[in-house]
């Protein structure tokens, strides 16, 4: 019963989650095209588009990831570790006020919470048992590149700290693994 309390808190999430993606979407993309061409002032106007687009892509990739990383958790055992970072990931997206908040600043509010969910992502790809296979450094460096250093440096930070967390049932996960290998 309690696991599946948790798949449908985990879907509730994720349905938050992609609401806050629709609603900042809807709030058009021309905060996110200015950004862009502050970040990029060399940049055609081409590839402004493209980037805004790429931007977008990226972003509504979240709630795929998610879900796919819940199933992995599920599939491998790792739900004891996943599933507290992933929450953290989730409650930072959905969390109307942030580094960058959503509500004011519509997708480009949600290029910090993209960053931060992918960065735990990455952590957790680095065990001794990748959760998704998938490598997530192109989406991270472009995310990085434009939010900048300073907001990549304080949400590294907070990649950490959820890490941390969870550290003590990580390294007991781990090294049970490591000895079955």
């Amino acid at each position: 019963m309690a696991s599946h309390f948790s798949c449908l808190e985990l879907s509730l999430s994720l349905e938050d989650v992609q609401a806050v993606i629709t609603s900042a979407k809807a709030r058009g993309l021309e905060p996110l095209e200015r950004m862009v061409r502050r970040r990029l002032p060399e940049a055609s106007e081409e590839e402004v588009r493209q980037t805004v687009d790429l931007a977008v892509e990226v972003v509504e990739t979240v709630p795929v990831l998610l879900a796919l990383a819940r199933q992995e958790a599920e599939t491998q055992g790792l739900q004891d570790v996943v599933l507290p970072i992933l929450r953290h990931a989730e409650g930072y997206f959905v969390r109307p006020v942030d580094l960058i908040p959503e509500m004011t600043q519509g997708m480009v509010g949600l290029l910090d919470d993209t960053y931060l969910v992918l960065r735990l992502l990455q952590s957790l790809e680095r065990s001794p048992q990748p959760l998704l296979g998938c490598p997530l450094e192109e989406p991270l460096f472009f995310i990085r590149r434009l939010v900048g250093d300073e907001m990549s440096r304080r949400l590294d930070i907070l990649s950490l700290q959820a890490m941390q967390e969870v550290e003590d049932v990580m390294v007991a996960l781990w090294s049970r693994l490591a000895k079955q290998a």
